[in-house]
């Protein structure tokens, strides 16, 4: 075997079946969905509102599937497909009419719903119906009154969390964050996102883009993102799905992908209605 040959031998040996054996799958999928993720953010009314409502649809749809897949006797085999498609129609029509009195729309969906859940996943699947479309509503709305500057903040820091949580935990293992929900997920992992998300926002303070708040915010966000990550990873070992779907080779579904960014977008609302939420590059 030639000299050039045998690191590249020695490479795909790497990437055999073990740790990283989805390495080459996820990296391709995750740098389009990471380019779509920026095409989105850059646009802005209806175009982002759209892009955003069928997002969120195919959310609702996983989440109809597992809360309520198992049990066909209880629906309709459509019923999954009709709670995506009416949340994505909902949604876009919260987002396209002013004020807040259409929020109230978030109700439709839930009782639509309902009657295909199994009896025994209806708070999740309500707990999950209001987060997902308050997340998805959220990115909007701070993405008019904050800024592309915050969003992408918020965005970098649950992507670097995600990031270094994926590679630092597999690289050195250790002991894991929560093994009865998630076992794959490491201490390791979990404090590498929280110290990545405060690194960026050390860059941010010394650059002069953000005031000291950041310093906080950004590990909290981080820590909201993991738990979105947590909240998703309980509700599939409780209905017994490996993920959510498999529309994204690699990643899983929709849901298994924007869990983190539903917990820290929630979180970041929360803290721009009470006018803690720091503008980037103000």
């Amino acid at each position: 075997m030639t000299g050039p040959q045998l690191p590249r031998k020695r490479f795909r040996d790497k990437l055999k079946p073990g740790k990283w054996a989805d390495l080459r799958k996820r990296f391709g999928w995750g740098a389009l969905l990471l380019v779509l993720g920026v095409i989105l953010l850059l646009s802005s009314g209806l175009w982002m509102r759209l892009g955003v409502s069928v997002i969120a649809g195919l959310m609702m749809w996983e989440l109809a599937r597992l809360t309520g897949w198992r049990h066909p006797e209880f629906h309709s085999p459509r019923h999954p497909v009709l709670i995506g498609c009416l949340s994505a129609l909902v949604l876009l029509t919260m987002l396209m009419i002013p004020g807040d009195l259409p929020l109230l729309l978030i109700v439709v969906p839930i009782l639509a719903g309902l009657p295909g859940t199994h009896s025994h996943e209806r708070l999740a699947y309500v707990t999950f119906t209001i987060s997902i479309l308050g997340a998805a509503y959220a990115l909007v709305a701070m993405r008019e009154v904050m800024g592309l500057a915050t969003v992408f903040w918020i965005v970098a820091t649950v992507v670097q969390s995600d990031v270094l949580g994926y590679f630092v935990g597999r690289k050195l293992g250790g002991r894991k964050f929560w093994p009865s929900i998630s076992p794959k997920k490491t201490w390791s992992g979990t404090l590498a996102g929280w110290a990545g998300a405060f690194v960026l926002a050390l860059g941010l303070l010394a650059t002069g883009e953000a005031p000291w708040s950041v310093l906080l915010i950004g590990p909290a966000l981080a820590i909201a993102g993991q738990f979105g990550d947590i909240a998703e990873s309980w509700l599939k070992r409780r209905v017994g799905a490996k993920d959510s779907s498999a529309l994204i080779p690699g990643h899983g579904g929709v849901m298994d992908r924007f869990d983190a960014m539903t917990g820290a977008l929630l979180l970041a609302l929360l803290l721009m209605l009470v006018h803690l939420l720091p503008v980037i590059g103000d």
